[in-house]
């Protein structure tokens, strides 16, 4: 099943279920916003609650897509989590993840241009496999990980590599506004049976940039959720993106930094692609 958020005219967000090019409005049985319904989930272990009703539906193409979670509560980040990126970026593989935070206010949905600020000369790119939590909870064993996940998405973590190198902390480099796409849709867990063995790739304007697998994690999701939860409780909504394989623009000859007309092309195997022009600051 395919969760997204969307919007008609200039009408408030809606929470939907995406089926080929027909949304079912999730609005018309009384979810607010697909946290809210997410959170709705059964206790005995549905991931998702049924629908009772025939809500409306409308044609995709009659609506505009926005971030699946617009708001969520946290997003964490892992760096250096790719066999591939930590052998391009000359780096030991981490003896723990290394978790950063990217703010919920840099969050935007398909479609949205990524601005760059003039602050940041290296502007770069990177596709992620991002886990959307569903059930909240606290030092979840490892193998309890899958009841604690909703479903998957496609996260790009656009960052400004001259702000990031500068300091050790990596947070407000990766949220300027703007620098946290995330869609198209949150495709439900029990549709991935394997989120560990998806082809990845970003590109742009055709020209492929990033493509692995993600089979080369160092730090599967079992253990980024164990990790993650045995510090902070985890909540529903929370997303943990996994990290970025070989192929960014700081670690390429010559190096390859966002500009204004690029355009973007996540993809990840079975979740779609996440679209976005890159655009100058205003």
């Amino acid at each position: 099943m395919n969760f997204i958020t969307f919007r008609i005219g200039d009408d408030a967000p809606r929470p939907g279920l995406l089926s080929g090019d027909t949304i079912a409005d999730l609005g018309d049985l009384g979810y607010p916003d697909l946290l809210t319904y997410i959170r709705a989930g059964h206790p005995d272990g549905m991931r998702h609650p049924p629908l009772k009703a025939n809500p409306r539906a409308h044609a995709l193409g009659n609506v505009r897509l926005l971030a699946p979670v617009p708001d969520p509560p946290r997003i964490f980040c892992i760096g250096l989590n790719y066999r591939d990126h930590a052998a391009e970026s000359k780096m030991q593989l981490p003896p723990a993840p290394t978790v950063f935070l990217k703010l919920p206010s840099s969050v935007i949905g398909p479609g949205q241009a990524v601005r760059l600020p003039a602050l940041t000369q290296q502007p770069d790119y990177e596709v992620e496999l991002a886990v959307v939590i569903g059930k909240p909870g606290r030092t979840i064993p490892a193998e309890n990980w899958r009841s604690h996940v909703f479903g998957y998405t496609i996260l790009n973590d656009v960052s400004a590599r001259d702000l990031q190198f500068s300091t050790s902390q990596w947070t407000l480099s990766k949220s300027f506004d703007t620098f946290c796409p995330i869609g198209p849709a949150i495709v439900t867990a029990d549709a991935i049976p394997d989120p560990h063995a998806l082809d990845i790739q970003l590109s742009i304007d055709g020209e492929v940039l990033q493509h692995s697998n993600t089979r080369e994690l160092i730090f599967q999701i079992p253990d980024l959720i164990a990790y993650i939860s045995s510090i902070t409780p985890l909540q529903t909504g929370d997303i943990i993106s996994t990290g970025t394989p070989a192929g960014v623009g700081f670690a390429r000859h010559p190096q390859r930094w966002l500009q204004p007309g690029d355009t973007m092309t996540a993809k990840i195997e079975h979740l779609g692609e996440l679209i976005n022009p890159v655009v100058a600051a205003g």
